[in-house]
């Protein structure tokens, strides 16, 4: 039988320097989930196509994080939005994470605007509000942040999962088969220090004391899990359509 795919709809890139070191953020994302190398990834660049995929056969989709905005549009983000929107009226096992997060919001009839609390970067500390099978269990750990943008607004039937200092809205249930999180699960000590060297300029010219930013960045192993979880949670969802 036809082992379904993990689908990995890329919406950006990250870093130069991460990515000359360890490739895009298939290979980040990837990393972070072991327990599925066997498995098929494949990767569609949203900003490239046309015409995306149908994804509703993926074992799960997962969109990536960007350095660009929803805030000034392009052509593709709307051709992505529909394809979302689609994907959770499925069921389909869909994951947005940072732009991803955003875009998924904004597919099901949120509003994504500049965070009014301001930029968030850096190892900050993740507070659940609820338990989730793929957030984890309630409690606190740090997560890896780099955004400038937030949903704002949710849309209809979403459920906040977890909150962060700058960040009401840092987790996201959007429907039965849907997560979001404006953190970067798939980012560890060392990428974030990338990270924040490439975006030096825009942090000392608002101010931000970037050698202490950089003191405070460590790896977020209870982030980084929720990738594999929500892997997980997507077979079990699978079979229970299937059944």
């Amino acid at each position: 039988m036809k082992v379904p795919p993990i689908a990995v709809l890329v919406t950006g890139d990250p870093v130069p320097a991460t990515r000359d070191r360890l490739g895009g953020y298939l290979e980040l994302i990837r990393a972070m989930a072991p327990g599925f190398a066997g498995a098929p990834w494949q990767a569609h660049d949203a900003r490239a196509l046309d015409v995306l995929p149908d994804l509703t056969d993926a074992l799960a989709v997962i969109i990536t994080g960007s350095a660009l905005s929803l805030t000034e549009p392009q052509p593709w983000m709307r051709r992505a939005s529909e394809r979302l929107a689609a994907l959770v009226r499925r069921e389909t096992p869909t994951l947005g994470i940072c732009f991803g997060h955003q875009l998924l919001g904004h597919a099901l009839g949120g509003r994504v605007a500049l965070n009014p609390r301001g930029r968030e970067m850096g190892t900050v500390r993740y507070e659940a509000l609820l338990p989730d099978p793929v957030l984890g269990p309630a409690g606190s750990w740090p997560v890896n942040a780099t955004h400038l943008d937030s949903v704002v607004e949710l849309p209809p039937g979403a459920t906040v999962l977890g909150t962060t200092a700058l960040e009401p809205h840092a987790a996201v249930r959007f429907g039965p088969a849907a997560w979001g999180v404006q953190f970067h699960p798939e980012i560890d000590g060392a990428v974030m220090r990338e990270f924040i060297a490439a975006r030096r300029p825009a942090l000392v010219g608002e101010g931000v004391d970037v050698a202490q930013l950089e003191q405070g960045v460590r790896d977020a192993p209870d982030a980084a899990a929720l990738i594999e979880r929500f892997l997980h949670v997507a077979g079990q969802l699978r079979l229970r359509r299937a059944g």
